[in-house]
């Protein structure tokens, strides 16, 4: 049990300002609130309230968050989608987020992400240096198709 007790408005205040800080997914919203111990009740007139004053809003959070982590991260498309869904972000909005990606942007990252890593490795044997670069992309979640190409591309 939480040591604090919140009034709704202090719950709903405090998750305005959650909210406000960075995009927020419904998911982590209901377990902040569930975290305070907060009642079902309280947790949908809060999220519902959140979400008609434009403080939650899944579309904005999905491409916010496929953004970042393709420009940050550098992470593929596999990766941003399967993290989505963990977040139980809608097809619809998974879509909407993927199509913020230019895909010469896409392709040109891919390319720099490839050839920096394999700089880095630095087996003599071209087996394991094939798999540990292949290894490497298809983790950070790029297209086994482009990742197979690009490892026999650039290890023959």
């Amino acid at each position: 049990m939480p040591k604090e007790s919140f009034t709704l408005e202090e719950a709903t205040r405090k998750l305005e300002g959650y909210c406000a800080y960075q995009e927020r997914c419904h998911q982590e919203v209901v377990t902040k609130l569930q975290g305070m111990g907060m009642i079902p009740l309280a947790i949908d007139t809060i999220v519902s309230h959140l979400i008609k004053e434009n403080y939650l809003n899944e579309e904005r959070f999905a491409k916010s968050f496929a953004r970042g982590k393709f420009n940050i991260k550098k992470w593929g498309k596999k990766r941003i989608v399967a993290e989505l869904k963990v977040r139980d972000i809608s097809k619809y909005n998974i879509q909407s987020a993927l199509n913020e990606i230019d895909d010469n942007q896409y392709l040109k990252t891919f390319e720099a992400l490839a050839k920096k890593r394999l700089e880095l490795i630095k087996d003599k044997d071209i087996q394991k240096k094939k798999k540990k670069l292949a290894d490497y992309l298809l983790y950070r979640g790029w297209e086994p198709n482009l990742v197979y190409d690009k490892v026999n591309e650039l290890i023959s």
